[in-house]
């Protein structure tokens, strides 16, 4: 799990003191790999046992775990060669890799359990993805129920309870719409799966399950400046179907068990 999964994961037992350690580490993140506990205490303004306890809080024995994974975690480069197909090759094999190794077990469950499952996109490329998603289910006969606006999810919210399930698709996880839908889901119980960028962020901490893609820039332009590098999505398109394999398998697991009682 990479330090920003953890971070999500441990949100509920941080504090504040613990979340301007975080900023701080997230803002100075190749600082952060070299610098020592008591730089970064006095940086953060605490002492170097509150570093010790932060790190402590996310999992590691002490800050010299927290500092090696942060070594370990290279931010994803911007691709810029000449053979730029080289390059987009390598990065999906990566990332099928990493999606491969993923388990969808507890997002699968959601699903399974869920008496109705209702799901938003916060913009052109996730209600793409959104609708792979509803293609996808469709052939179990999961049907998920688009909610195109905000107006329409405040009508829903006064009838959703928590045997019901949200699915959200968001870029950052940070616009105001959806971090105000998954606050209100929150105070029902109602489960939620989100779908976002690996990054520290507000929807990915309010969700039950949360699944993250990594996208890449690739820069197409011999010469960058004044265009926009190219930032391939499909991560997001393996994740959903690679997700939809994974709930099959699950619902044969789940079968298989019951038949055998």
């Amino acid at each position: 799990m990479k330090l920003d999964e953890l971070i999500n994961a441990k949100r509920t037992v941080l504090g504040e003191t613990d979340m301007v350690i975080w900023k701080y580490i997230l803002q100075h993140r190749a600082k952060a790999r070299r610098i020592s506990i008591h730089e970064l205490a006095r940086a953060c303004a605490v002492s170097s046992t509150t570093i010790v306890r932060f790190s402590q809080k996310l999992g590691f024995d002490g800050f010299g775990e927290l500092k090696a994974m942060l070594k370990l975690e290279q931010q994803e480069p911007t691709y810029h060669s000449e053979d730029v197909l080289a390059d987009l090759r390598d990065f999906y094999l990566k990332t099928g890799e990493r999606i491969f190794k993923r388990n969808f077990d507890a997002a699968s469950r959601l699903i399974h359990e869920a008496n109705r499952i209702f799901a938003y996109a916060s913009g052109y490329v996730q209600a793409n993805v959104l609708r792979e998603l509803k293609r996808l289910f469709f052939y179990d006969n999961v049907l998920l129920f688009e909610i195109p606006a905000h107006e329409e999810f405040r009508s829903i919210l006064k009838s959703v309870t928590k045997d019901d399930l949200f699915i959200i698709v968001s870029l950052s996880g940070e616009t105001a719409p959806v971090t105000e839908f998954a606050r209100s889901l929150r105070l029902l119980d109602v489960p939620v799966i989100s779908i976002t960028q690996l990054h520290d962020n507000t929807l990915a901490s309010l969700s039950t399950v949360n699944l993250y893609i990594s996208p890449a820039e690739f820069q197409l332009y011999e010469n960058p400046d004044g265009h926009v590098a190219f930032k391939s999505m499909m991560p997001y398109f393996m994740l959903v179907e690679i997700w939809y394999v994974r709930y099959r398998m699950y619902m044969h697991r789940l079968q298989e068990r019951e038949g055998e009682s």
